[in-house]
């Protein structure tokens, strides 16, 4: 499981050393694991000796219910929104104290981003997180405050009250915009996908270039899609299985 997790924080391709260092184990013991799990299919040795999560791997995780029935809901209003403004696309739940992405949609034109599916990005830096957040208890936020706001471009916010003043904002308009918090030259556009409690579930954002960017168009579009989508969790029933996703 050490092994395993050592891919987590987003080594697409790892070395035998590398593997080692993540999972805490001796370089012999790893060598005789790794080998199991490569011959198992759970990884994949590559031509210059590194590693990747196998294709057997995949398949299993690609069942995990809860993210794959959300995600499959969603796609749909993705694409709808995508196809309205040719801009990244992207769907996250809360996980612990990040937003992990669930499903994302890009073209030729988006802006690039450093988002990809299953990966983990901080609350404070992103428009999904800051939703996700935003409509978090107390205790949660206070937690999330309590491990530092670190900033990842010279635009994030790093400062706790300021922080909480955004997140009221964001609880009265019902969307969080972020400008250059995350990657610079990008802004993004989140709002609250909803179950028949209002219990907010997920967060489905647009990534564009910060230059240009017109949010009299972009922010309804966005609201537009997770209110659609908030429709289809109602109707399908799911709140109780999805909240637990988190």
């Amino acid at each position: 499981m050490a092994i395993l997790e050592a891919f987590a924080p987003g080594g697409v391709r790892l070395s035998l050393t590398e593997i080692c260092r993540r999972a805490s184990l001796p370089l012999a013991t790893g060598h005789r694991l790794v080998g199991e799990l490569t011959t198992g299919g759970f990884l994949e040795r590559l031509s210059d000796g590194s590693y990747r999560v196998g294709m057997r791997l995949w398949r299993i995780g690609a069942q995990a219910s809860a993210a794959t029935a959300l995600r499959e809901l969603a796609l749909p209003h993705m694409e709808d929104l995508y196809e309205v403004t040719h801009e990244n696309v992207q769907l996250a739940v809360l996980h612990e104290h990040k937003a992990l992405y669930l499903e994302r949609l890009r073209g030729p034109r988006s802006v690039p981003i450093v988002t990809r599916v299953a990966a983990e990005l901080p609350l404070h830096a992103t428009g999904v997180g800051r939703v996700l957040l935003a409509f978090s208890t107390d205790e949660f936020v206070d937690g999330v405050l309590a491990e530092g706001l670190t900033p990842h471009t010279p635009r994030t916010i790093t400062d706790p009250e300021r922080l909480r003043a955004c997140l009221a904002d964001v609880r009265r308009t019902g969307y969080a915009v972020t400008s250059e918090e995350m990657t610079l030259g990008s802004c993004s556009v989140a709002a609250p996908v909803r179950d028949a409690h209002g219990a907010v579930l997920a967060a489905m954002s647009l990534v564009t270039r910060r230059q240009g960017a017109d949010l009299r168009r972009l922010v309804p579009a966005v609201l537009a899609a997770t209110r659609a989508l908030s429709r289809d969790v109602v109707a399908h029933g799911g709140s109780t299985e999805w909240r637990d996703l988190a």
